[in-house]
């Protein structure tokens, strides 16, 4: 039987403090009924002696310490799952938005997800192709992987989001099931409303669970939201056997939402005003990336985040990087330029790369093509920076090229349009054009035998 109180002992703008609890656990959901009508939902994050700290999904507008009655539900937060989720849209707590109806089904799951045994991990295998040169060329993104992308304010992320939801595949000869969840947090509501536009006018949408937190919507939904996403990617990958890619954007509207909750909650922070928790927080997010044995799907994430002032020492994006694979960087010079999408390759990587393409993945020849574009482009900077020293008509008719390399490489390479879905054949294709603009005594980073075969395949 579970028991109903009356009143709160204090609220503390996303916070409720409920004393004289019994038998409270900590990330208990809580049923509030205010004003004897309006239904909240709220879960207990602190617990001292009989008292519980709840966060308050909807925000405590209307509540008083009078008018609210409190019921503790004995049960963590769970959403419903059925493959029905599959084109639906939800809000930032798993509720459907798109008018179509709850989800029918007996199947609930914990969001905070099951301990994941590491023995049971199997290696990441496998590209995903993204259409873009950038990325699927040099950054490649392997089944099971976490690959953040580094932005900026201003930056086009939210285009780069869409265009990869349009695009991903597990490649053209693959028949293996592939869908997305995407999940945005602290968005305006145009740019909500661009994300769903783009999927239905893309017939993208069969394919893609959507949860979205608005910028208006309550601060501590932005701290469930992602949750809530991976619970679904979970059970479509690992119940469904489907390969699942999770977008998360925005992850620094998390940690902000983690920041002020925290301030509420009166802990002493960390750098920035963070809590000291963020670096297991956003591990507990991103840890729920993999492959597990004996089970067909996966779950791979892209987590989107804009880095405060472009400082990639920001503790977000710099936690961020410890835990994940690698990350993609958009450059601001490059925006300037016009180009899209603006990704700067040389602080670009992925750690998995090289156990996901080559022969039997991709093609045999795409190490050794990235390996020589990143050299070559590297050599770029120098004669740029000489340049800007001498003056362009003193270089070396050497450093000349690696100059008009350099211009053909970020405008055609890194650069293509918003609907361009390139193939890792056009992808390698291209780089190999671009490297012949170069002296062939240059290409030191290609293995002879390849260089050989593929060089003059092009020149014919």
């Amino acid at each position: 039987m579970s028991i109903e109180y009356l009143g709160l002992s204090e609220i503390n703008g996303p916070l409720a403090v409920l004393e004289g609890v019994r038998d409270a656990s900590f990330e208990e959901i809580v049923e509030f009924t205010v004003n004897g009508g309006e239904k909240k939902l709220g879960r207990i994050v602190a617990i001292y002696d009989d008292k519980a700290i709840i966060q308050v999904f909807e925000g405590t507008d209307n509540m008083s310490l009078v008018n609210t009655h409190t019921r503790l539900t004995g049960r963590p937060m769970e959403i419903a799952l059925s493959p029905d989720i599959l084109g639906r849209t939800f809000n930032g707590i798993g509720k459907p938005i798109d008018g179509l109806g709850n989800i029918s089904s007996n199947i609930m799951r914990n969001i905070n997800g099951l301990p994941l045994n590491p023995v049971t991990r199997e290696y990441p295998r496998n590209f995903i192709q993204t259409g873009i040169s950038a990325i699927d060329g040099l950054t490649t993104l392997i089944r099971g992987q976490k690959l953040p992308i580094f932005s900026g304010n201003g930056l086009p992320h939210d285009k780069l989001a869409a265009q990869i939801v349009r695009q991903a595949s597990l490649g053209s000869g693959s028949d293996e099931k592939f869908a997305i969840v995407f999940a945005a947090m602290g968005v305006k509501y145009d740019v909500a409303e661009f994300f769903r536009r783009t999927f239905e006018e893309s017939g993208a949408g069969d394919h893609v669970v959507m949860f979205l937190n608005l910028a208006n919507d309550p601060v501590v939904e932005r701290l469930i939201t992602p949750k809530v996403a991976l619970t679904a990617a979970e059970y479509l990958a690992f119940e469904c056997g489907m390969h699942i890619l999770v977008i998360l954007t925005d992850i620094t509207a998390f940690a902000e939402a983690m920041r002020e909750v925290s301030s509420s909650k009166g802990e002493i922070p960390s750098r920035k005003g963070y809590p000291g928790y963020l670096y297991s927080e956003l591990a507990t997010l991103y840890e729920r990336a993999g492959i597990v044995k004996g089970v067909d799907g996966s779950v791979t994430q892209i987590p989107i985040l804009t880095m405060p002032n472009d400082d990639i020492t920001h503790p977000i994006p710099d936690l961020t990087g410890y835990i994940t694979e690698g990350q993609v960087v958009l450059e601001r010079s490059l925006h300037g330029k016009g180009i899209y999408p603006p990704i700067n390759v040389l602080p670009s990587l992925s750690r998995l790369m090289k156990d996901g393409i080559g022969e039997g993945y991709t093609r045999k020849d795409h190490q050794d093509v990235a390996n020589q574009l990143f050299a070559c482009y590297a050599k770029v900077g120098d004669a740029r920076a000489l340049a800007s020293v001498i003056g362009e008509d003193e270089l070396s008719a050497l450093d000349k090229k690696y100059l008009e390399f350099g211009t053909a490489f970020e405008h055609h390479f890194v650069g293509q349009g918003d609907t361009e879905n390139r193939s890792i054949t056009d992808t390698l294709e291209l780089g190999w054009k671009l490297l012949r603009m170069l002296p062939r005594e240059e290409l030191d980073r290609i293995n002879t035998k390849i260089l050989d075969e593929w060089y003059d395949k092009i020149e014919e």
